[in-house]
């Protein structure tokens, strides 16, 4: 990104809820948000989480299942959108991405 630069360790850019910031290596801090039975579980709408640069959603599925161990069985996929698009596990993230977690809709 133009104007970031590692010697500061910092990022002004703010894009949407994602910042960049560099911690031990380059990070990126984004806004995950929650829908209907997931929000219910976590108890909360949406969670700023901390992901190292090129964070997949696999490894973001990950982290949010080790924060909230009974938001879905380990057999249950979290279907993930990103900028209102279904992403498939090996997408990788990047800054300015808009992530909603999705629960199964069951009915008929």
């Amino acid at each position: 990104m133009v104007g970031c630069t590692p010697k500061t360790g910092r990022c002004p850019h703010v894009i949407l809820s994602l910042t960049v910031r560099l911690c031990d290596n380059w990070r990126m801090e984004i806004t995950v948000r929650f829908f209907a039975l997931y929000r219910e579980r976590a108890g909360l709408s949406s969670l700023e989480m901390e992901l190292p640069d090129g964070a997949t959603v696999t490894s973001l599925t990950d982290a949010v299942r080790q924060r909230f161990p009974r938001l879905a069985p380990p057999e249950v996929k979290i279907v993930v959108a990103v900028n209102a698009e279904y992403a498939e596990p090996e997408q990788a993230l990047k800054p300015g991405d808009d992530v909603c977690l999705i629960p199964p809709v069951s009915g008929g």
